[in-house]
């Protein structure tokens, strides 16, 4: 079997709203490094990845090209004009990949740009998955159970933690698949998903193969989580 050309494809297209912050947070510099230049590495490190591609908006591909040019990223091979939206993003990106990589085996690892402390072995446990059983969804065991609200002030019921998990990224899926799903999605008219995993379950698309996330590979979202970005980066040095 010929060996899978394994793509990380990175969506840094947010504004970072919810950090307040004066430039989104992918390209803040904390303790001497951006958040983009540490997701990048991640994947450059990783001896299975032959492809990096970076989703963000037109304004920051120079911002893109410098810091990959500063972190020494050999592997980033293309920026992808972001969307509206994350789900937006991530079509763009995949347009963008089945435009340019003619490869049936390529392998796609969809990854959120502020999770920048993904570990090697969580790259590896999705390749892996996705070559076994055609796809790979990271995900953390819940410890906690789960209020339902519609309002975000009083519940009006709670899911148990048994059963339940918190997805991360990567989400990874064959380009090909990645294609097909974006057709169906258009065809039944789905403008808007949170992410891949999810739009791959609003079109019973199953099962779908879970792979053992990491603490680390938190999201980085409001300004307290710089504390803990901080903190667990500074335990890899």
């Amino acid at each position: 079997m010929k060996q899978s050309r394994n793509i990380a494809l990175i969506l840094a297209g947010g504004t970072g709203k919810r950090m307040n912050a004066i430039m989104p947070k992918q390209f803040m510099e904390i303790d001497g490094e951006t958040v983009l230049l540490h997701a990048m590495r991640a994947f450059q490190q990783h001896s299975l990845i032959h492809d990096i591609f970076v989703v963000c908006m037109p304004e920051w591909n120079d911002f893109v090209r410098r810091e990959a040019e500063k972190g020494g990223i050999d592997k980033l091979h293309g920026i992808i004009a972001a969307g509206e939206s994350c789900y937006q993003s991530a079509c763009r990106g995949i347009d963008y990949l089945a435009e340019r990589v003619k490869d049936d085996n390529a392998i796609v690892l969809v990854h959120d740009v502020a999770r920048p402390l993904i570990t090697q072995d969580i790259i590896s446990r999705n390749i892996a998955s996705c070559l076994t059983h055609g796809n790979a969804i990271t995900a953390l065991k819940s410890h906690e159970a789960y209020l339902v609200t519609s309002n975000g002030s009083s519940a009006d019921s709670y899911l148990p933690r048994e059963g339940l998990m918190r997805a991360q990224t990567p989400h990874t899926f064959p380009l090909a698949t990645l294609c097909q799903m974006k057709q169906m999605a258009e065809e039944r008219g789905i403008k808007e998903s949170q992410s891949i995993f999810t739009l791959a379950g609003e079109l019973g698309i199953s099962p779908l193969h879970i792979v053992q996330g990491d603490l680390r590979n938190f999201k980085i979202t409001e300004q307290s989580d710089i504390l803990i970005y901080r903190a667990l980066k500074s335990l890899e040095e």
